[in-house]
């Protein structure tokens, strides 16, 4: 979800943040400062660790997604309606337009694609908001057009309000969210058909299950190491928690906690919990208020990569040595340990 403010970049010299306007910054200036909360977060992040920013110019970037094979990130600009692309010979460069509304009426809201994931089949997925439904693409992931095909676009005849992010588990069942921030008037808009947002799944044979409706704006998922416990991020300013559900041996969410609360956070610091990756030690890169909050499996704050402006998601590329980070109109690169 988009969120407008007035944001400056900062340049970090001696741990002293220095603010400058956002539009003087470069490709190498450094804008992010490291809080280092906890001793564990050392082996993730090292003591002269910076980020950069690699791509600007957009209007509201998400759904990182790197890709190993081509050595190239995408993400999506929702309000353009379009994937752009980065690789380091070359930089930005458009990928894929229109990315989530095919109609031809005109219509205004965040129509983009939002998230971004492969599926076992190693075809590129979208969360398509203006189409509001889940798509792969039907074409290679290194010869992109626009030719979708609908994974799901209702739960028992009640279209989607606007799929927001979306994972495969070992299994191949894929997981997603649904707020309504595609919809025009988002929850009062009368396009909505579902009185609530959901989490649901898919399995690989089409039968879709409503997992839960008890978080009120789901934005961000992820599973723990071993996929017995799913997170799930609350894009809502007066509850900014991200949730804990355990799967039980029918694959249904039970046993609902609080993994952290923000919500204090998320009234003094722009952005909101929204996407998040863990890696493969279990640590949670989770985007919030303030920038990339880092926890281990147990919620433990170990640190914060702090950004000036709200983040939206993030992705690992280098087996999980860089992270990319989507934040408002750029793309930050932050070389991690690991």
């Amino acid at each position: 979800m988009k969120q407008s403010f007035f944001f400056l970049s900062a340049l970090v010299f001696g741990g002293m943040m220095v603010g400058i306007p956002a539009c003087e910054t470069s490709a190498k200036t450094e804008i992010a400062s490291f809080e280092r909360i906890h001793p564990d977060l050392a082996a993730i992040i090292s003591p002269d660790a910076s980020a950069e920013v690699i791509a600007e110019g957009f209007d509201w970037t998400e759904g990182p997604l790197w890709i190993e094979k081509e050595q190239m990130l995408l993400f999506s600009d929702i309000p353009q309606n379009s994937i752009f692309k980065w690789t380091a010979a070359k930089g930005k460069e458009l990928y894929l337009k229109p990315s989530g509304y095919t109609g031809t009426a005109p219509r205004g809201g965040e129509t983009g694609s939002n998230g971004l994931t492969i599926n076992p089949a190693g075809q590129l997925v979208l969360c398509q908001h203006g189409d509001r439904r889940l798509a792969y693409m039907n074409a290679p992931v290194g010869s992109p057009k626009a030719d979708f095909v609908t994974i799901a676009d209702n739960f028992q005849g009640r279209k989607f309000d606007s799929p927001n992010d979306a994972m495969y588990s070992t299994k191949g069942d894929l997981y997603f969210t649904d707020p309504p921030y595609g919809l025009e008037k988002n929850a009062s808009d009368p396009l909505k058909e579902a009185p609530y947002q959901g989490v649901y799944r898919v399995r690989p044979g089409g039968d879709i299950t409503l997992l839960t409706t008890a978080v009120h704006r789901p934005n961000g998922l992820a599973f723990l190491p071993g996929e017995r416990t799913l997170l799930v991020a609350s894009s809502d300013s007066t509850k900014a928690v991200w949730y804990k559900f355990e799967l039980n041996d029918q694959d249904s969410l039970v046993n609902e906690s609080i993994f952290y609360d923000a919500t204090a956070e998320a009234h003094t610091m722009a952005g909101l919990p929204d996407g998040m990756k863990v890696d493969k030690n279990g640590n949670v890169f989770a985007t919030g208020p303030g920038g990339i909050w880092i926890f281990n499996k147990s919620g433990l704050v170990l640190g914060k990569i702090r950004v000036s402006g709200p983040v939206s998601n993030c992705a690992f590329a280098d087996d999980q040595k860089t992270l990319f980070i989507t934040a408002n109109n750029r793309v930050l690169k932050v070389t991690l340990r690991q």
